[in-house]
């Protein structure tokens, strides 16, 4: 049987005839309730409907019509609306919601024939990094499942991962399709901001959120892309590209572990790219306080608007809950000054971005934490999980730049770093490209 591990392959063992449809959903949907059971990672699977649609999708290869995407499984992260399949986004706040509709994001892959199989864990309304919940249960990371698969698309790395589905729909409001991508070993791509339709997907901070697809590889990502309008060039400007080199991103270096992996991948590629280090070391400063002031004001303004103290105190976890309460301390003025510090911070990066096609950096400055570490330690500095998780992700929700997260070479049997290439607004189908290289460059190292 082929592996739900490769879009790619999968579509053309369907399109062959050596593969069905309902034997690779079946498949998927399997491996989906192990992943469920080992590591959490799903929050509801869709047996009924999946293979309804994998019945069509043989009729439509049979009859010689398939779909861009005909047949392929794939997940749903649990803050975005699937028509009739549960979706509580995190929270038991919402245990029972049934969207009437699908969101955008959803009905565009559906009507290329993508099957959802489940709905993919999440943290509470995507407010945290380690999709972690005392009462759904923490997930798992599925290549150390003492440690968590980061957040707050850590069910989606983590079903990916396992070989639950090879793709899925995220979201990433400051990190989260490519931290738990980093963490879990696999690609996750969040596009330019506005890309891709928010519509029907729950809102954590309206300004900085961006729905993000997640693959094995970069190239089951493109293919998911493709519907969106996101194509990979056809030329070979690539080759000429100019690779601006971010090492660290203050106060926090990166790991000894993390920083090795990187340093020995730009050392890689340049002796195919033309690299250069960044030289502006004050470019990200208060960036990620700025981002912090503006998700609570804008998360605190969605729930508030929606719900009730009562329902807010009796169906929300403490976590969130607290982040709520401490929002209403902002002032306008708060607010008022994280968006000033945003136009500016965007702004120089235009600029920095003018002498460079594409940045790297690292994804993440840590491997992943353990379960339910609130703290952790990274070199000489030591501080919340969130910020240390966050700080290489959120500058680039804040601008609204495209950025990709792919996995690195592990060391000694460890944990894989990972590896962030951030290009330019709009350039999204030139970032998947080069992506595709780098990841091709980077092959001969990666484990098979």
């Amino acid at each position: 049987m082929v592996s739900t591990h490769c879009l790619r392959a999968a579509r053309a063992a369907l399109a062959a005839g050596r593969l069905t449809a309902t034997a690779l959903v079946r498949q998927a949907l399997d491996r989906a309730e192990a992943s469920k059971q080992s590591l959490n990672a799903f929050a509801a699977i869709d047996w009924d409907r999946a293979l309804r649609a994998a019945a069509d999708s043989d009729q439509r290869y049979a009859q010689g019509r398939p779909r861009a995407l005909e047949g392929l499984p794939i997940g749903v992260k649990d803050l975005i609306d699937t028509r009739g399949l549960e979706t509580r986004y995190g929270s038991r706040a919402y245990l029972g919601h049934v969207p009437a509709c699908d969101a955008d994001v959803v009905r565009t892959l559906a009507e290329c024939g993508a099957i959802v199989v489940g709905k993919t864990t999440t943290h509470e309304f995507a407010w945290g990094v380690s999709t972690a919940h005392p009462e759904f249960g923490d997930t798992r990371n599925p290549l150390d499942r003492t440690r968590m698969p980061g957040g707050s698309s850590g069910g989606m790395a983590a079903a990916i991962g396992d070989g639950a589905v090879a793709a899925g729909l995220g979201t990433d409001t400051g990190g989260s399709v490519r931290i738990p991508a980093a963490l879990c070993g696999v690609a996750g791509f969040k596009p330019t901001l506005g890309a891709l339709s928010t519509h029907g997907v729950f809102p954590l901070a309206p300004t900085l959120d961006h729905p993000g697809l997640l693959g094995r590889c970069v190239d089951d990502i493109v293919l998911l892309a493709a519907p969106f309008g996101i194509e990979v060039p056809d030329s070979d400007a690539w080759v000429s590209a100019r690779l601006g080199i971010v090492p660290a991103i203050a106060p926090i270096a990166p790991s000894h572990a993390v920083d090795a992996s990187f340093r020995r991948a730009v050392a890689t590629l340049g002796a195919t790219f033309a690299c250069s280090a960044v030289d502006d070391t004050t470019l990200f400063d208060g960036v990620f306080g700025a981002f912090a002031r503006i998700v609570l004001a804008e998360g605190a303004v969605e729930h508030w608007r929606r719900h009730t103290p009562e329902r807010i105190a009796a169906g929300y976890m403490p976590e969130t809950a607290e982040r709520l309460q401490a929002a209403r301390a902002l002032v306008l003025g708060d607010y008022a000054d994280a968006q000033q510090l945003r136009l500016r911070f965007t702004a120089r990066l235009q600029a920095l971005m003018a002498r460079h096609d594409y940045l790297l950096l690292p994804t993440c400055p840590c491997h992943a934490p353990a379960l339910q570490a609130a703290s952790v330690q990274v070199g000489d500095w030591r501080g919340s999980v969130r910020e240390a998780l966050m700080t290489y992700t959120a500058p680039f929700n804040v601008a609204g730049f495209p950025a990709i997260s792919i996995p690195l070479p592990a060391t000694d049997g460890g944990l894989p770093a990972a590896l962030q290439i951030v290009a330019r607004p709009g350039d999204d189908g030139a970032l998947l490209q080069i992506a595709q290289q780098i990841e091709g460059l980077l092959a001969p190292a990666l484990p098979g």
